[in-house]
């Protein structure tokens, strides 16, 4: 078998820099969108779990 030997070169690319920004806008929403979720647990928990109880308690 063959051996491959891969070489990054280091540079300086703003494109990067955007997706990153980008990633982290949308980390930020998804623990606001948790951030909420739990709120509404800690106020609601029973009901919520109420909520998907099928009938006959399975």
């Amino acid at each position: 078998m063959a051996q491959q030997n891969i070489h990054a070169t280091g540079g300086n690319d703003d494109g990067d820099e955007q997706e990153v920004d980008a990633g982290q806008v949308q980390i930020s929403g998804a623990d606001d969108l948790l951030d909420e979720i739990d709120g509404l647990l800690e106020s609601n928990a029973e009901e919520y779990v109420r909520s998907y109880v099928q009938k006959g308690g399975q």
